[in-house]
């Protein structure tokens, strides 16, 4: 009962009490029939798909700003664009890479025995080599491969994967995956940890297919686009250490055979402990090379300032990613070949829209300040999230509570998904809350982080949640149209992130922030 008359006290406090318009009122002015427009211009052939970078996405940063405008949000610096630098990556020469074992070096060939990644670095390392495991430190599932272990100036080898892949039993997640079976992560910890450059192998208990496939790229294999090149952010470059997947031939030198290491891979899994060790006699020279070409992109931000004199210094973002992928490049007469992205994510810039008419009906300001905005590059890995993170408007120790819009406009309307709650248990609530004047069925999916741009907030230790109405057979395919949105669904998913987005802006708590598993669709 408490806890119900606490909501009930801030719905009057907040909505409705005295004069003029009230909150509820304002959260009304978010309809399906006002934010249709925006969906079918999003969404729209004309737009083909909004690829990052592309011109119809620069088409679509325009809109968004134009509405930001006239909803009377503010531009930052004189400008609704944050504009930042892609690096498209192609593979340049030399590539090389040999083992030097009790004074032999053995030579690989590209392709055959070693293939880069997409985010390895223009540049030659070489060092001792050191056996990490499956190259994870994972404090939340207390799982460190780099325990006791000193890479610094060394050339790091590891498995693909996590441990347990294919056990349902495993504290990762059982047979789903987590944010550390990737590369781009296993890359970022062994970069964090000193090393110089990263091998990675196949993990063999679980793939029979040991070949070293790396990236995909044009100039190694003929059946590839020219252009179906990787992007990364433009200031990475620096930063990037060689990583290459290497196969069979590198495994049977280092370790004698693929059998030795099923052995020591099924230990790992058995005990969850790692085996990492110093591979004594064993030195590693590896080159990767790069020709990187710039190209400029924008994430669209509005701003409302808060009226409180301390408190509008503290920000609150409502973020969703205006991109998606684009469109076939080879395609039949007649054939759909556009990736409309409607539900993915159109939706979560409609709602995002909705919210910023909704905070330009406010009859007063809230007391902390709110910061729209519309990320590009989501779907090539986070880039204009991860962008905003490395150079925020605003000090990231002022940001409060960063709420993620992706994919609100499908499946039953009664329903919606508020992701990582366990990880910010606060906004959670503040969610259902302002939920009384929606009337959504919520779910709290608590540990599944899915893939979207709350996450480089959280990597930030900044309170976030992700509103999302769940996956369906149109995700990334170029049936992902307009006419398949729930409108009325859509507009009752803004009018809740806008009233929670307000509830958080008119509080002047810190919110709880722990870290927990993340666990991709």
């Amino acid at each position: 009962m408490k806890n119900s008359r606490c909501v009930l006290l801030f719905l009057l406090f907040f909505v409705g009490c005295g004069g003029g318009k009230s909150l509820r009122e304002s959260a009304e002015v978010i309809t399906s029939e006002g934010l249709t427009p925006y969906m079918m211009y999003l969404a729209s052939d004309s737009m083909k798909g909004r690829n990052t970078p592309s011109p119809e996405l620069d088409s679509a940063a325009s809109y968004i700003a134009r509405v930001f405008a006239r909803s009377g949000l503010k531009p930052l610096g004189g400008s609704y664009r944050q504009q930042f630098n892609l690096s498209r990556v192609s593979l340049g020469e030399p590539n090389s890479l040999s083992l030097v074992r009790d004074g032999k070096e053995t030579s690989f060939l590209i392709k055959e025995d070693f293939t880069p990644f997409e985010m390895t670095a223009n540049r030659a390392a070489s060092g001792p080599l050191v056996f990490a495991g499956y190259g994870i430190t994972a404090p939340e599932f207390k799982y460190d491969d780099y325990a006791g272990l000193d890479v610094k100036g060394k050339v790091v080898l590891v498995l693909r994967h996590e441990p347990g892949e294919e056990d349902s039993t495993s504290a990762f997640f059982g047979k789903d995956a987590t944010e550390y079976s990737g590369v781009g992560r296993k890359a970022e910890i062994a970069r964090e940890h000193g090393a110089v450059a990263l091998l990675v192998m196949t993990d063999p208990l679980n793939h029979t297919s040991l070949a070293p496939r790396g990236f995909p790229w044009p100039s190694l294999l003929r059946t590839i686009p020219k252009d179906a090149l990787p992007l990364t952010l433009g200031g990475d470059e620096e930063s990037k250490i060689p990583v290459v997947h290497v196969g069979k031939a590198l495994i049977e030198a280092v370790f004698g055979s693929v059998d030795a290491l099923k052995g020591t891979q099924e230990a790992i899994d058995r005990e969850m402990k790692p085996r990492s060790s110093t591979l004594g006699g064993m030195e590693v020279k590896v080159q990767t090379s790069t020709v990187v070409v710039s190209t400029p992109t924008a994430n669209v931000v509005g701003f409302l300032e808060g009226i409180d004199p301390v408190l509008k210094n503290e920000l609150v973002v409502v973020g969703a990613h205006y991109d998606h992928v684009g469109f076939k490049k080879q395609h039949a007469e007649g054939e759909d070949y556009i990736y409309n992205g409607a539900d993915d994510n159109a939706s979560g810039t409609v709602a995002l829209l909705g919210v910023a008419s909704g905070l330009g009906a406010l009859p007063e300001r809230p007391r902390r300040s709110i910061l729209l905005i519309a990320f590009a590059g989501e779907e090539k890995g986070l880039l204009g999230s991860e962008y905003y993170v490395r150079k925020p408007l605003f000090p990231l120790e002022s940001t409060v509570a960063m709420l993620d819009i992706d994919m609100v406009g499908r499946n039953r309307r009664d329903s919606l998904s508020l992701i990582a709650t366990e990880s910010s248990p606060d906004l959670g609530r503040a969610a259902h809350e302002m939920n009384a004047l929606v009337g959504f069925k919520l779910g709290d999916d608590l540990l599944t982080s899915g893939g979207s741009d709350h996450m480089t907030f959280q990597k930030r230790n900044i309170p976030a949640i992700f509103f999302h109405s769940g996956l369906h057979e149109d995700l990334h395919k170029v049936s992902d149209n307009p006419d398949k949105i729930d409108m009325i669904k859509l507009a009752n998913a803004s009018r809740l992130v806008f009233l929670t987005a307000v509830r958080l802006a008119n509080d002047s708590k810190h919110y709880q922030y722990t870290p927990k598993p993340i666990k991709l669709f």
